[in-house]
């Protein structure tokens, strides 16, 4: 896990939204300046920070307006100043956290050729990744070795008709990358800046847009502390809204949005001859790159061929559900099961081992757990059905030398619903691999108690600001926080007292993404009994293709906080593909009772796995089973009944305070 940022700043040079160029060029609202009146570079700095603990680099980078570029150097960007009159200056910002790799590597990384690479993600396919070799190191590579002429719009394999070279394209490259990504790259020989994230936007990266008030365009991971409230928005005239899949463009805008899933990029050359230059500045415009991968914008598109089953796909479904108590029998079969129980969770566990071989990980911090009772690898566990499944799956990846932590957050005790099922949870693991050390850590506080760890969570959460986002982020933060107790009699560790305990996993398992591809909300329920499986069918797509707005930056930034990484098995992109391969009917039945038709595939792959508890357990959102929800609704609303009133959990905290 990283921490990004670009700073651009000065060169009379204004970065502008697709669409918005021309509108704010003739509004002429924005206005180079030196002095920003927005966040500072040593605040981006701080906040980067605690996500990569482990190094922070600074790499400046001066252009000229007729494309020289005058040199780079290291940490000096100052307060984001652009210095001398038509440069243009650009400060990249990475902050490590090694988790991957044998050796050390620093950020941003600086090629050969003078491009420039901050990167947070990681690489499971598309791109080969030696052993002990990171991310980075292989991403700036592949890079390299793209064209870099204007068109960057290369059809694979054939070559440039600008060059005539054959090498891929940025947008190609980008494209086949499997796994989590978030990056800023300065492509020096086309003078080029291209920034995005992975088409599930499982990584965070936020934009400020230039205003009046602070006329600088940057790029970051995460918005620094304290900041959001204050510059919660701005206007900009002739800009009109813009559809979910692309970047906002409502008048009233937040100092920060989040960039949407996708490839973007900007040129930074020839501005004395640029159309738009006018008096006060010149005016970028953003361009959006489309994927270029079939296979992707097939997961993307999110379509699933068998939506609606005849009656003979429902009694052949009754007839073929067979023995779910396979546990022992699927560790050691060698065949190949068309059972799409059998091949969802076949994949799951590819995806957990690709997460949790420890040959990616960094082996510096492997040659400190010398202690058995260390763990490298933690779970956000609430002991429901997703997080069972990957405590299971993550038992038959990882050597039995390894503890487990299993990080348990509550805000009542022993009361909380998550707290029970935990504890159950953590028997049932006991039973089904009793040589494996599992840790429960109990992560017990109160909301009273949380003034300020609530404050830094706002800003985490930001741009999200609704309560219902702030019950989510404080959950996570804390339980990523792995701060607690363990019982050492129910986990049968030291002399079975109650221990205070921290973990240090540095990377956790977290099973976001499994309730909108296999129907675990509410509501799926209800646009199934109002509209059918079509009608279900659009609600899941619509959750899977909106999830990177709604949840993930925000759980990213809430849980990197902590220097640590999270992981999402059920959003790799092989598990996406075969859960849209199995028929929809074979994915949920909710016409069935809560705890047997929601999620009905993944009852099934807890039911091979042995879980036969966990495969009844009902959906429960973090919020809920932690019983934060309660608390800030009796905090804020006075009591529950009147937060349910006001719909609490979409009402915005600012329009709450006022």
């Amino acid at each position: 896990m990283c921490g990004i940022a670009l700073v651009l700043s000065g060169g009379r040079v204004v970065v502008a939204r697709s669409g918005a160029a021309a509108a704010a060029a003739a509004a002429a609202e924005i206005r180079p300046s030196d002095e920003g009146k927005g966040v500072t570079v040593d605040e981006l700095k701080d906040a980067l920070r605690r996500r990569g603990p482990d190094s922070l680099g600074c790499e400046r980078l001066r252009v000229c307006a007729d494309g020289t570029i005058l040199g780079s150097d290291g940490c000096n960007c100052g307060g984001g100043d652009g210095g001398d009159v038509g440069v243009t200056e650009l400060c990249f910002i990475g902050a490590t956290l090694q988790v991957r790799g044998a050796e050390p590597v620093s950020q941003p990384m600086v090629a050969q050729s003078g491009s420039i690479l901050v990167y947070n993600g990681e690489i499971y396919g598309g791109i080969h990744v030696a052993d002990d070799q990171n991310d980075s190191q292989s991403l700036l590579s592949s890079l390299e070795s793209c064209c870099s002429c204007d068109c960057h719009a290369l059809v694979r394999d054939e070559a440039c008709p600008c060059c005539g070279s054959v090498g891929k394209s940025v947008p190609q490259i980008l494209s086949t990358i499997k796994g989590p990504w978030a990056l800023i790259y300065w492509q020096k020989d086309s003078k080029t800046v291209w920034f995005g994230r992975d088409a599930f936007g499982r990584r965070s990266l936020l934009v400020h847009w230039p205003t009046p008030d602070d006329s600088r365009f940057i790029l970051s991971s995460v918005s620094p502390p304290s900041f959001e409230v204050s510059n919660s928005a701005s206007t900009v005239k002739g800009v009109e809204s813009g559809p979910d899949n692309d970047f906002s463009e409502s008048t009233n805008m937040s100092y920060w949005e989040e960039v949407p899933c996708g490839i973007y990029s900007f040129q930074l050359k020839g501005l004395e001859k640029n159309s738009m230059c006018m008096k006060e500045a010149c005016v970028f415009e953003v361009r959006r790159r489309e994927w270029i991968d079939s296979s992707l914008d097939e997961l993307i598109q999110w379509k699933r061929k068998s939506i609606v089953p005849t009656v003979d796909n429902l009694t052949s479904q009754k007839n073929s559900v067979g023995d779910y108590h396979l546990s022992q029998s699927y560790r050691n079969s060698t065949k190949t099961d068309k059972n799409a129980a059998y091949r969802v969770l076949t994949v799951l566990r590819e995806s957990v081992m690709l997460r949790t071989n420890l040959n990616g990980l960094f082996q510096g911090d492997l040659n400190k757990l010398k202690d058995d009772e260390l763990a490298p690898i933690a779970i956000l566990f609430s002991g429901g059905l997703d997080s069972m499944i990957l405590a299971a799956l993550l038992d038959q990846c990882l050597d039995s030398k390894w503890t487990i932590d299993l990080l348990n957050v509550s805000f009542d005790g022993q009361l909380a619903p998550d707290r029970i099922s935990a504890l159950a949870g953590l028997k049932e693991l006991q039973r089904i691999s009793p040589i494996r050390r599992w840790r429960l850590v109990e992560i017990d506080t109160a909301l009273t108690n949380l003034k300020g760890e609530s404050e830094r969570v706002m800003s985490l959460i930001h741009p999200s600001n609704t309560y219902m986002d702030l019950n989510i982020g404080i959950a996570l933060w804390l339980a990523a926080s792995g701060d607690g107790w363990v019982d050492g009699r129910i986990c049968n560790m030291q002399d079975g007292s109650r221990y205070k305990y921290k973990s240090t996993s540095r990377v956790l398992l977290v099973g976001s993404g499994a309730d909108e591809q296999c129907a675990g909300y509410g509501r799926h329920r209800t646009k199934y009994r109002l509209g059918g499986w079509v009608s279900l069918d659009e609600e899941m797509r619509l959750d899977v293709q909106r999830i990177w707005k709604r949840n993930m930056g925000r759980d990213d930034r809430c849980i990197s906080d902590h220097g640590k990484e999270a992981r999402f098995p059920f959003l790799d992109e092989n598990v996406i593909k075969i859960l849209l391969e199995v028929p929809l009917w074979e994915i949920a039945k909710l016409d069935e009772p809560v705890g047997k038709g929601d999620k009905k595939i993944l009852r099934e792959v807890a039911n091979l796995l042995g879980l036969k508890e966990a495969a009844v357990q009902p959906k429960r959102a973090i919020q809920f089973g932690s019983r934060i929800a309660r608390e800030s609704n009796r905090k804020n609303f006075g009591s529950n009944r009147a937060a349910n009133q006001a719909s609490a959990g979409s009402v915005e905290i600012n329009q709450r305070a006022r």
